[in-house]
């Protein structure tokens, strides 16, 4: 691929060193709460999608790092995970087209649970350092669209006040990213940028040039031709 992606995962990265950062000072404040530690895996069997951005970013690490019999284990778990997802999506789906509530279906998909393909047996990551924001901020209070979330291991109590991060600032910011890789790829897909898929797609996607919709020369110069 002719892009340089490295611009866009730094930008990425960036975001991750933040959120980090913001977790370690909610842990700093509140260490009675926040429950995280090795070998708790609450967070690896929550349901979240990822944007363009955090997409490739766990695609490329984890083809960097996993090769052979370990990356076609990896990759079998992630299919398994993935037809997991599918059915339950397709009845969320199913719901919503009925008439069911929109915000009654996602805290009903929010307890949910289905084991991460990285989570090991170990019950440890096996791409720690490369693990999304979502999985970063698990642990301490957090809001999307105004509803807030915590651990239900965490310490926090309900009806207190505490520092809660807004996920859909973030989400905003990863938007904002996957939008700027997708315009310096001059795909053909119009949307993108506002990509999402669960963990497992990401592992089980080729993210070519084809995937991608980028034009390569020997496209235009077919087009020419035509």
């Amino acid at each position: 691929m002719d892009i340089d992606l490295k611009p866009f995962f730094k930008k990425y990265e960036d975001l991750s060193s933040m959120a980090d950062k913001v977790f370690e000072k909610v842990k700093k404040e509140f260490p009675e709460c926040v429950k995280c530690k090795a070998e708790c895996s609450d967070c690896c069997h929550a349901l979240f999608d990822l944007t363009l951005i955090e997409a490739l970013c766990i695609s490329f690490h984890f083809y960097k790092n996993y090769k052979g019999e370990k990356r076609t284990k990896l990759i079998d778990k992630a299919s398994r995970a993935d037809r997991k997802i599918y059915k339950l999506k397709k009845k969320a789906y199913k719901d919503l087209e009925s008439g069911k509530n929109e915000t009654e279906i996602l805290m009903e998909m929010a307890k949910e649970k289905v084991r991460c393909p990285l989570l090991n047996s170990n019950d440890m990551c096996d791409l720690y350092h490369n693990r999304p924001i979502t999985c970063r901020l698990y642990g301490i209070p957090t809001s999307i669209r105004g509803i807030g979330h915590t651990c239900g291991i965490s310490g926090f109590k309900e009806g207190q006040s505490y520092p809660t991060v807004n996920l859909d600032k973030i989400q905003t910011k990863l938007y904002e990213i996957s939008d700027e890789l997708a315009q310096a790829l001059k795909t053909k897909y119009s949307k993108l940028g506002e990509m999402l898929v669960p963990l497992s797609m990401a592992i089980l996607t080729e993210y070519s040039e084809e995937y991608l919709g980028v034009n390569t020369q020997e496209d235009e110069t077919v087009g020419e031709k035509k």
